[in-house]
């Protein structure tokens, strides 16, 4: 049987566009977002995939919504520390509002406080 290859483009396509940053189910039904579900593949994917997956999320930090510029700097953080620390400073002080759900509580942040506080971390 052939398997195809893992390219990841569906899922850094949703990263790309998401318009909410939730590490988890959302709502009181526990629903994983679409983006969450792809930020969980790409994580799994960094294990055997990082030097090919990690040029494109660092594309990501200067052309995704602001929610998916945070999922890249979170995958980023996991594929390697210093590149990590690296996508957080790139990301200090920009302005972008992002909707976030912890659970069933929406809030709001911005990019840069998001970002200033992963570099207190």
């Amino acid at each position: 049987m052939l398997w195809k290859k893992q390219t990841y483009d569906d899922e850094l396509r949703l990263l790309a566009d998401a318009d909410t940053l939730a590490f988890g189910g959302v709502g009181i039904a526990g629903t994983l977002l679409p983006a969450t579900k792809a930020y969980f593949t790409v994580e799994e994917g960094l294990r055997q995939h990082g030097d090919a997956l990690r040029p494109r999320l660092e594309a990501l930090l200067g052309r995704a919504t602001p929610a998916g510029r945070l999922y890249a700097a979170e995958l980023l953080t996991h594929a390697d520390a210093t590149a990590g620390r690296s996508a957080w400073q790139q990301l200090r002080g920009q302005g972008g509002e992002v909707k976030t759900f912890n659970g069933c509580i929406m809030g709001s942040t911005t990019v840069g406080r998001y970002a200033e506080e992963r570099l207190r971390d």
